[in-house]
């Protein structure tokens, strides 16, 4: 499950440079424009998973900014670890 979620924020993270890129340097054609669109969608969705994170973990972890941080740049692979987390503590 750990190398999963290593894998998962690997990808995720070529895929944010890959929007941001397209931002400043666009690329040809309608690829910059679907870039665009899932940019804003992703921006909107990983914005609702760190809602979700603050509403579902806010009394289980202690949390810092670099955490909502994590969960805003990853999304559900972040999720996924600190569910991990609060499941090994209640052991």
């Amino acid at each position: 499950m750990k190398a999963l979620l290593v894998i998962g924020k690997w990808i995720t993270a070529f895929v944010w440079l890959l929007m941001i890129f397209n931002l400043f340097m666009p690329l040809n054609g309608n690829v910059a424009i679907i870039l665009n669109i899932l940019l804003a969608i992703t921006v909107f969705m990983h914005g609702f998973q760190t809602v979700i994170f603050h509403t579902l973990f806010n009394t289980l972890l202690p949390l810092k900014k670099r955490d909502y941080l994590q969960v805003f740049l990853f999304g559900v692979f972040s999720l996924l670890q600190y569910r991990q987390q609060v499941l090994t503590q209640q052991k």
